[in-house]
């Protein structure tokens, strides 16, 4: 992996589609000067203007680019990073995607049934070079939704690793790291999806075209209440 790969465009990260480029131009305060100053702009943008929800999520290959996600304005931890990196991407930052394993994923008890437990495969979030060094970013969880689930909401500065949330609100543990996979130029979706469905069986929905690209119908916030 290069430099030049981290910035190029590809299936996923189209960050030259028009739908990504008005996205990060709207998320962009003209105080944003910096890559730094602009990466955590964009991290915001991204944490609070997506929605996030497991429930219904489209994991298509169109469903995952990041333009798709900016069309729906919604999607789990997957889609708001492969917008993200697509973001920065646009902006001349390099950016790649990184996949993990979890436990204690942000979950409803009925999401932890389709989980089959409570870890969950392919957690996604972004590594960004900001002054000559890696540094990780998670902008998955919406404000709105870490205050129903009780959590902090997690925040980044650009100069420190946003991982994950170590505890909620009243310091019981949230989310442990449990594998890295790696950090990757695109979406390694065939490989990705296989994991999935071999991992969480019970939390894909048959379509009516037979396609079983679409998660189960449902609602975190609904859940949360």
């Amino acid at each position: 992996m290069t430099l030049h790969s981290a910035l190029a465009a590809t299936e996923f990260i189209d960050h030259h589609s028009p739908e990504v480029r008005d996205f990060v131009r709207d998320a962009l305060p003209a105080s944003a000067t910096t890559p730094t100053e602009r990466a955590v702009a964009l991290y915001y943008a991204v944490r609070d203007g997506i929605h996030y929800e497991v429930y219904g999520a489209d994991l298509s290959r169109e469903g995952l680019r990041a333009s798709h996600v900016v069309r729906t304005g919604s999607g789990m931890c997957l889609h708001k990073s492969v917008l993200y990196t697509a973001g920065l991407r646009s902006l001349g930052i390099p950016a790649r995607l990184v996949l993990t394993d979890v436990r204690n994923h942000l979950a409803s008890e009925r999401l932890k049934r389709l989980l089959g437990g409570d870890v969950f495969h392919q957690h996604g979030l972004t590594s960004v070079r900001l002054e000559d060094r890696w540094v990780k970013a998670t902008p998955v969880f919406n404000k709105t939704l870490c205050r129903l689930y009780r959590m902090a909401p997690l925040d980044f500065d650009g100069s420190a690793d946003s991982l994950h949330h170590p505890f909620d609100l009243k310091g019981r543990r949230q989310m442990e790291f449990l594998r890295v996979h790696g950090e990757f130029d695109d979406l390694p979706y065939e490989w990705l999806i296989a994991d999935l469905r071999a991992a969480h069986p019970g939390l894909f929905q048959d379509g009516q075209d037979g396609s079983r690209d679409r998660l189960a119908r449902g609602s975190l916030v609904g859940e949360a209440v």
